[in-house]
């Protein structure tokens, strides 16, 4: 495991609205000695609350923050589940003066680390960051659990990733309709790579192929890497990878992306078709990285974080960052991220059962 990464930097300058209320402070400590002995019990608790208000910029968006923050990556580092979190701490730092370590704790899927947050305390002193597995997809592959995904607070999701359908420059295919012609033709002769028995990519092609009615052939693989290579040097045929990666080959012409399996096509390639496009409008499949906090986190709370994390999403820095990773920033609400998980569950939870994949 990697040693964990601490970030550090001072809290923000007082802000004008504070200033206002340390203003208002003053005025009732300064107040006449006459005046002082005729405050009333009510007086004095508005006081205190306004000097204590003062007294910590953390509060500004409304329910405090720790000073410190550990954010859980449940996969190793230098992935983009690593990448994304890191991108983000470096400027939300500014609201930790206790600062903000990474800690990668890897494992099982990303359930190790997962488990590590969902016992921790419901303070927003430790979060997961995460892509969809522990979240939304590991309740159904795995026979059990050690912590429940349901219970999960969600803070935000920081961005979102196309899938895409990358083939082999080998097979003589050049869109989605000939490839689904070719898959009818010869019915398990074509071998897909995936990152792993219920990976992203193994659910994505499961989805495909239940959509058009098409067979092949499972070669899972121990990540993104090997999958890939053997994808540019021909050894496998197709591979339903994120876009992120499998990007810069197709522009380099050693691979072809079909099509993006999202709502829009992709600014990082304008002229390859989403599958609606395709003709297929329920392939949607993204990968996501998410924040989440432990069961019982205030809804307050979660939603400070979440305005904190949206705040550091609009950065220009951060946007190009992003853009790098072939990632859409996104920073939606708690209760738009509940929904966005519910939807998520839904879909992958009827891959899953339809085509019996479990893991032990």
């Amino acid at each position: 495991m990697s040693k964990p990464t601490r970030h550090r930097a001072s809290l923000h300058p007082t802000s004008g609205a504070d200033a206002d209320l340390g203003n208002a402070a003053d005025a009732v400590s300064t107040a006449p000695a006459r005046a002082t002995r005729r405050v009333h019990r009510r007086d004095v608790l508005v006081g205190a609350a306004l000097t204590a208000l003062v007294a910590s910029p953390l509060r500004a968006f409304g329910q405090p923050t720790p000073t410190a923050l550990r954010l859980v990556v449940p996969f190793s580092a230098g992935g983009t589940a690593d990448v994304l979190p890191r991108i983000v701490a470096e400027k939300l730092n500014a609201h930790y003066p206790g600062g903000i370590i990474i800690d990668n704790r890897v494992g099982a899927g990303g359930n190790i680390g997962a488990d590590a947050v969902f016992r921790a305390p419901p303070d927003g002193s430790m979060l997961l960051a995460s892509p969809p597995g522990p979240l939304v997809i590991n309740q159904y592959l795995y026979p059990k659990l050690s912590f429940d995904p349901n219970q999960w607070v969600p803070v935000t999701v920081l961005a979102t990733v196309p899938n895409v359908l990358a083939v082999s420059a080998k097979l003589p295919v050049k869109n989605v309709k000939e490839f689904v012609a070719y898959l009818k033709a010869s019915p398990d002769k074509v071998a897909f790579a995936s990152q792993g028995n219920g990976s992203t990519s193994h659910l994505t092609a499961n989805l495909f192929m239940a959509l058009t009615q098409t067979s092949m052939t499972h070669v899972p693989y121990k990540g993104t890497a090997p999958a890939l290579n053997d994808l540019l040097g021909g050894q496998i045929d197709v591979f339903f990878d994120n876009l992120s990666s499998s990007a810069p080959h197709h522009i380099s012409g050693r691979i072809r992306i079909l099509a993006v399996a999202d709502e829009q096509r992709s600014a990082a390639l304008p002229n390859v078709p989403t599958f609606a496009e395709a003709g297929l409008p329920a392939m949607q499949a993204v990968t996501f990285f998410a924040v989440v906090a432990p069961p019982g986190t205030p809804g307050a709370l979660a939603a400070t974080l979440q305005r904190q994390i949206a705040e550091v999403l609009q950065d220009a820095d951060v946007k190009k960052r992003f853009g790098e990773q072939g990632a859409q920033p996104r920073g939606w609400t708690p209760e738009q991220t509940a929904q966005f998980f519910k939807g998520e569950r839904d879909k992958w939870s009827k891959v899953i059962r339809s085509a019996n994949v479990r893991l032990e």
